[in-house]
């Protein structure tokens, strides 16, 4: 028996709800208020204002608005500037508009950039983004599956999922735009996800060599009381950088701040509270562990 530890595989049931309730929150967000793709993958143009003294949002919006630019969205920046973007994915069509309105506005041109994508470019980083994806995860199952065993590596793709759906709910919800920087993230989020599942695991596997005097869950909770220091001081370790990156990194760093952020506080949990309890239930019922839990069971 192991000594008086933390018993994270006796609250499974509390991570389970938890669980369950961010994944329907993050699918009725999805579905409700579905995900703002930014132009990277719509096509259209991004115009920014580096300065605007002076003038308000409400004044950029009407004159964009009254130059014909089409599916508007102005967002001011801490430097009294603002970002706008547009459906338009005309490059001629928007310089018109981009030099009408700072005319209108009585800015000089050269506070402001313009930035047009066409659909067919945005195409193409839709389709690399879900093959990096989709590569990661084949990857990830091959790498496990052979360096430990299949139900590890079934297991941390399903914590890797329910991750990322989170993340990418959180992302309807408060409206956040998906850009590149946010697949990068996400990428980025898998790896530390990932990290900290196999940290544990690695850990179970070790100190199930050789079981015989306890049942497989207390086992596995006392791995996890082992590596919980690790766990948590690698997270916070980690999760500094994107956090000064977010209050002070501006709107182009933004989105990648905000989903590594919320990404490595739930693979922190996910580790223990998703992969730890899937891995020791499926683990419990083979025969071996079977028959240590009938005769350690009560213990």
């Amino acid at each position: 028996m192991f000594r008086r530890e933390i018993d994270f595989l006796g609250n499974h049931r509390l991570f389970l709800i938890l669980s369950i309730t961010l994944v329907v929150v993050a699918i009725g967000s999805l579905v409700a208020r579905g995900l703002t793709f930014g132009i990277e993958f719509q096509g259209g143009t991004v115009i920014n204002i580096s300065q605007a003294e002076g003038v308000s949002i409400d004044e950029v919006r009407g004159a964009f608005a009254d130059a014909g630019a089409p599916g508007l969205v102005v967002q001011s920046t801490e430097g009294g500037g603002y970002i706008v973007r547009s459906t338009e994915s005309d490059a001629d069509v928007a310089n018109d508009i981009f030099r009408e309105v700072f005319g209108s506005l009585g800015l000089s041109t050269d506070v402001g950039d313009v930035a047009t994508i066409g659909p067919g470019w945005g195409r193409n980083i839709t389709r690399a983004a879900l093959l990096a994806l989709a590569a990661a995860v084949i990857a990830i199952l091959l790498y496990i599956s052979v360096r430990y065993e299949y139900k590890m590596s079934v297991v941390a793709v399903f914590t890797l999922v329910h991750d990322v759906l989170i993340v990418l709910g959180i992302y309807a919800l408060v409206g956040r735009e998906v850009t590149p920087n946010t697949i990068a993230a996400l990428l980025t989020i898998m790896g530390y996800s990932l990290y900290d599942t196999i940290v544990v695991f690695h850990r179970i596997r070790e100190n199930s060599m050789g079981l015989t005097r306890s049942t497989f869950t207390v086992m596995a909770n006392h791995s996890l009381n082992q590596v919980i220091a690790r766990s948590i001081n690698t997270s916070i370790t980690s999760i500094m950088p994107p956090l000064m990156l977010l209050f002070f990194g501006g709107e182009t760093l933004g989105d990648f701040a905000f989903a590594l952020v919320v990404g490595i506080v739930l693979g922190a949990y996910s580790s223990i509270g998703v992969a730890t309890p899937l891995y020791t239930a499926w683990k419990e019922r083979e025969p071996k562990f079977r028959a240590l839990a009938k005769k350690f069971g009560a213990a």
